[in-house]
């Protein structure tokens, strides 16, 4: 296995679809895993994924951060979309993958959430060790245009680094971990306020008690019209929280007829994909893609072009809301 200072693996170039003909030619995406970063304190170094187009300069980078279970391998369909399409795509394995097979008696897991959060800003501080990792990307990004973006927990861990913020039993805003260098996220599927949790999430997610009182950043909240939670006593408006519930600027995407997975953006032909459906994904991709190429590109017109075609849908898959 690499050290920290070691390229990780190279694998072989390959060219991601493009889902919209009107977003371009993709570019090949070339990837590197495993990265592994030093991480004193956590028991496991941090295993890392870095995709990047193969050309470009000043590439923005974004930072996911993946659903319970899930490792730098998955949201493919996600990932190599974004890598083609310009942002160097930064994928750590958070301590509840399954490919570490930690007990649930491990003492750390009652702080995972909190290390997860550990890990995006580790990404963070170690973008010069990850772009050397990348055959020919040294030099070629743009520290000062980065985004987070998650699903599910994911969703939650991403947007700590925004500004929201964790809640105590008696309600009082735990430790702010909004991270100055991060300017914007998508947030996927991003579980809701923790005032109708079912008595089993009460007790076994304590974190999940979020505050987006101070989530002020610009964020694109994705929730699926019939994704019902096991953890809320709620419908699938729950996962709309952190776009009612926030200040500034925010977009909000409905998606029509998505439940958790969201049509497939874990991976293709997934177990836990419930709603199997390519055409969701590829609007996922072509609107989270434009969403963020205008948050950290200034590209706005990409942005209104993506909606108003989404508008103009006589069959839309979806609704995006503003404020």
């Amino acid at each position: 296995m690499p050290g920290p200072n070691t390229p990780g693996t190279p694998h072989t170039p390959h060219t991601a679809p493009d889902a919209s003909p009107a977003a371009g030619a993709p570019a090949t995406v070339v990837s590197a895993k495993p990265v592994v970063l030093p991480a004193p304190g956590r028991g496991e170094d941090l295993q890392v994924r870095v995709s990047a187009p193969a050309t470009g300069e000043g590439l923005p980078v974004l930072v996911f951060s993946h659903g319970f279970g899930w490792s730098l391998d998955g949201y493919a369909p996600l990932a190599d979309h974004w890598a083609a399409h310009g942002f160097v795509v930064v994928q750590p394995t958070h301590l509840d993958s399954r490919t570490l097979g930690l007990p649930a008696d491990d003492p750390r897991t009652p702080r995972i959430w909190r290390i997860r959060v550990d890990d995006l800003a580790r990404v963070l501080d170690a973008l010069d060790v990850l772009e050397a990792a990348v055959p020919g990307l040294a030099g070629r990004t743009d520290p000062g245009r980065a985004a987070v973006a998650g699903h599910s927990w994911g969703a939650q861990t991403a947007s700590t680094l925004l500004g929201a913020r964790v809640l105590d039993a008696d309600g009082v805003p735990g430790e702010d971990l909004t991270d100055p260098r991060v300017t914007a996220g998508v947030l996927l599927a991003a579980p809701g306020l923790g005032d109708t949790l079912t008595p089993f999430a009460a007790e076994h997610l304590p974190f999940m008690r979020p505050s987006f009182a101070a989530m002020t950043a610009p964020a694109l909240v994705v929730a699926g019209d019939r994704d019902d939670s096991a953890l809320s006593t709620r419908g699938p408006d729950w996962f709309t929280d952190p776009y009612t519930h926030s200040p500034g600027s925010k977009s909000l995407l409905t998606l029509f007829g998505a439940e958790h997975s969201l049509g497939g953006v874990p991976g293709h032909e997934v177990a836990e994909t419930t709603d199997e459906s390519p055409a969701r994904v590829a609007l996922l991709q072509r609107l989270t893609t434009a969403y963020l190429r205008g948050a950290l590109l200034g590209e706005e017109t990409a942005w209104k072009a993506a909606v108003t075609a989404l508008d103009e849908d006589p069959e839309p898959l979806g609704r995006v809301d503003s404020k």
